[in-house]
């Protein structure tokens, strides 16, 4: 079953609450209502600030009381509280809101997962043909370093398996193996071992099985790209967009302790639909 029909159908049977920072936008309204009609999900508004949202944030977060009143003036503040408080499951913001402030809100309202320091992004790819991959990071981390990359690389294990029911993760440079030098290479590298993943490995290396035969670098059958830098991230997703006709679900965020969505301030009302309920999926 597609990945997409596949969250569906889950995300239907967990039947969870999700807060929408921007319940009224039309978009988010419109996909609202069509996801409380088909049982999607229990869709919730950011409300009024309670007491119990300034003692999610005190207690759980370790904010002080005045910064949690003053925080909790602002939409985004307040529906990360509700996740924090258990009143949501998930939070889906960012039709008109930036990716700085979702994470801002995300970050210091949910805070993240155990063993986790990076938050980070990925794209569903959805190719022609029916295959399905993950590419990080194609929309948060301008220059991972080592430490960071390595976080990447072991959160997008964890949405493939979650999405795709396995994570065969290919960490790319312009060099295979020992093939080539330089601060980049030796970054990856790094991350890989770090991570215990293959790396550094070309991309047709990482979707090749007979390059990677000829080049000793895993089985050439990667689900999920991990990406050097946003430069390379953001350039091949959109290139494989145009050129191979792929549709690019997300970005989604990961590295927090409960499921966030950033959604494209261009999103459709169908992406928003198909946006929240992996979001659900990944929780």
């Amino acid at each position: 079953m597609p990945v997409l029909d596949h969250v569906i159908e889950a995300a239907k049977a967990k039947s969870e609450r999700v807060v929408f920072r921007e319940i009224a936008e039309p978009r988010v309204a419109a996909a609202v209502a069509q996801m409380r009609a088909a049982g999607l999900v229990e869709p919730l508004a950011a409300g009024d600030a309670s007491a119990r949202h300034v003692a999610a944030l005190v207690e759980t977060r370790g904010v002080k009381e005045a910064l949690a009143v003053r925080m909790l003036s602002r939409p985004l503040y307040r529906a990360a509280a509700m996740v924090a408080a258990g009143e949501a499951d998930a939070m889906v913001a960012g039709a008109d809101a930036p990716t700085r402030r979702v994470i801002e809100a995300a970050s210091i309202g949910i805070g993240l997962a155990d063993g986790v320091d990076t938050v980070s992004s990925f794209f569903l790819m959805v190719f022609p043909g029916g295959r399905e991959m993950i590419f990080a990071d194609c929309a948060v981390n301008v220059a991972p370093g080592t430490a960071e990359l390595a976080d990447i690389a072991r959160a997008s294990a964890r949405s493939a398996r979650a999405l795709l029911g396995e994570a065969r993760v290919a960490m790319l440079s312009f060099s295979t193996g020992t093939s080539g030098s330089g601060a980049s290479v030796e970054t990856v590298r790094a991350a890989a071992e770090a991570a215990g993943f293959p790396g550094p490995v070309q991309a047709d290396a990482a979707l090749n099985a007979a390059i990677a035969a000829k080049k000793g670098m895993g089985q050439g059958d990667a689900n999920v790209l991990i990406f050097p830098s946003l430069d390379a991230g953001n350039i091949a997703y959109k290139l494989v967009q145009e050129l191979a006709g792929a549709q690019a679900v997300g970005p989604f965020l990961q590295g927090f302790r409960k499921p966030v969505c950033d959604l494209s301030r261009g999103a459709t009302v169908e992406d928003i639909i198909a946006a929240t309920a992996i979001t659900v999926a990944l929780g």
